[in-house]
This record gives C-alpha cells, sequence and structure tokens, in this order.
C-alpha cells in the first residue's frame, strides 16, 4: 500500500501521489479478534489535493478495520489508472466485525478504473466464513465524476447485516460496462446523478 493510517486519530493526508502495486491509501484499525481487543478506532481524517494512479484501491477503508473507522472527509482527489481497481473502496468480512461510519467524500474526478467506481464489498477474502456482522453506514458521495469503469456502484452486504445509508449527490459516472450490484443495502438514496452505458 502506498499509506496505511492504523489507529490513528487526527490524520491529514494532502498533495501527494500514489502510484502502487495494491491500495493507495488504505485506512485500518487493527485485525479480527485482536483489533476488537485494543478498540483504538481510526478517526477524524482529512484526505485532500492527492492523485492515485496504479494500484488496487485508491482510497480505501479495511479490510482490517474492526477496531472501527469514522469521521473520514476526502475532497479534491483525481483518480485514474486502467491498473486501478476501484476508486473508492470499503471492504471487509464476517471475521473482521468492527464498525465504519461518517465518511464524506467530495469533488473527486475519476478518469478510467478497470472495476468499480465506488465498492463496499463484505465479502473480501474470507467473506461470510465467520461470527462477525461488520457495519458500513452512513456514507456520502458529491460532486464526483467518473468516465470508464465496469460497474458505477458495486455493494454487497450480508443479509444479517446490510449495508445502509449510502447517498450520492450530483454524481456524473459515464462509460459504464456493466449495470450496478446492489445486495442487501438499505437506505441507498441517489440525488441528481447520472450514469450512463458505454
Amino acid at each position: 500500500d502506498g499509506c496505511d493510517p492504523d489507529s490513528c486519530r487526527d490524520v491529514l493526508i494532502e498533495n501527494c501521489i500514489f502510484d502502487t502495486g495494491d491500495d493507495c491509501i488504505a485506512i485500518k484499525s487493527g485485525r479480527d479478534r485482536d483489533g476488537r481487543r485494543v478498540a483504538k478506532p481510526t478517526e477524524n481524517v482529512v484526505i485532500r489535493n492527492c492523485v492515485m494512479k496504479d494500484g488496487h484501491g485508491g482510497i480505501t477503508i479495511g479490510s482490517e478495520m474492526s477496531g472501527d473507522v469514522r469521521n473520514v472527509f476526502v475532497e479534491n482527489c483525481k483518480l485514474s489508472s486502467p491498473n486501478l481497481n476501484e476508486a473508492l473502496r470499503f471492504k471487509t468480512n464476517a471475521m473482521r466485525g468492527g464498525t465504519i461510519e461518517n465518511v464524506y467524500f467530495r469533488n473527486i474526478e475519476v478518469g478510467e478504473v478497470s472495476d468499480a467506481v465506488l465498492q463496499v464489498d463484505f465479502y473480501y477474502d474470507t467473506g461470510d466464513k465467520g461470527p462477525e456482522k461488520p457495519v458500513v453506514r452512513n456514507i456520502e458521495v458529491s460532486g464526483l465524476t467518473a468516465k470508464k469503469a465496469k460497474y458505477a456502484l458495486f455493494m454487497k452486504g450480508f443479509p444479517n447485516a446490510p449495508v445502509r445509508d449510502v447517498r450520492l449527490d450530483h454524481c456524473t459516472i459515464t462509460g459504464v460496462a456493466e449495470a450496478n450490484v446492489i445486495e442487501h443495502v438499505e437506505g441507498l438514496k441517489m440525488n441528481q446523478v447520472r450514469i450512463t452505458r458505454s
């Protein structure tokens, strides 16, 4: 990864260029039982004026987030590469547990990604093979533009632990190859959002 804030408070990442073989920024807070034992969340993170090129996820939370992540603010970032899988990525599973909440993206410019513009995936790695119910809620994306992707939205929660309260406002996503994948998501709201297929 390019940068991994883990169990940190009051973080500022700005004016950086990431070109990596894994996630560009991956916000974390401990893994599985040990992360829950330590229980030190990452909170109050500002990411602004950054550029993401090659990598798995551009701005990622997880998958090691068992101690919780909250209050993340991202603005004025540019992400583009045929070798960048996802632009905005949330990943967790039933071994991780933990809560991700209050994440805000504003004025995000996505050129090209090979997979999804926004991905929330509870089936990362071990998937539903575990006792925990991860929580992902209160995610807002406003003023995002994207020009090429396989999916605009790829969001898969668990039947007993849905993704909750994702809002998109004034977003334009063009050049999309396939329809959105939305499974076990509650409270998805889109206001003035345009998604067009390629």
